[in-house]
């Protein structure tokens, strides 16, 4: 059974979520691929505001395609994740609880997430168009130059997901390769 979430999340939530749990995600998410990370990390280094509170915040990899008439947002599938790693840690040290996206993630984000108790959610691949309808709002706030890959507010509902990388060091992919390889 999936276990519902609401954003922003607190250290508490963080802590009782495990590896392989499915999650239904609600409340507010902001969106950012390699670009928008670089730029928020510019923005830390530099001591500038940053264009939403990340304290608590899940920010999901995405680059939506635009919306068709009568809807929020288009087809919003996740993107591959390691190519936000260089920024990740940075983030997640300054209060960044989730990432969503897809693949594995490295060891220096791993590190940060057990160290600042911060957790990896995967959306499933291919499931675009269900995943968009668990979307009932979407803003741009930042960078719009960037087009889809701007940093949009998220609202969602029942946002569908499971834990990858949880504030123990937990590895699903990792699990998943033990209990299934065949010795």
């Amino acid at each position: 059974m999936a276990r519902s979430i609401t954003t922003p999340l607190s250290k508490e939530q963080l802590r009782e979520l495990r590896a392989g749990d499915p999650v239904l995600i609600t409340g507010t998410i902001y969106t950012g691929r390699d670009l928008a990370h670089q730029r928020l990390a510019e923005a830390i280094r530099e001591d500038r505001p940053l264009p939403f509170d990340i304290n608590g915040a899940i920010m999901y990899y995405v680059g939506p395609s635009p919306a068709k008439p009568g809807q929020c947002i288009g087809s919003a599938g996740p993107t591959t994740s390691y190519r936000m790693d260089p920024y990740t840690p940075l983030l997640i040290e300054h209060g960044l609880a989730g990432t969503i996206g897809k693949g594995n993630r490295s060891r220096p984000v791993i590190e940060a997430m057990v160290k600042h108790g911060a957790v990896y959610f995967a959306a499933c691949g291919g499931c675009a168009a269900l995943i968009s309808r668990s979307i009932k709002a979407a803003r741009t706030i930042a960078y719009p130059e960037l087009g889809p890959e701007a940093v949009q507010e998220l609202i969602v509902e029942n946002f569908p997901c499971i834990v990858i990388n949880d504030t123990l060091g937990n590895d699903l992919y990792e699990q998943g390769i033990k209990t299934y390889r065949k010795e």
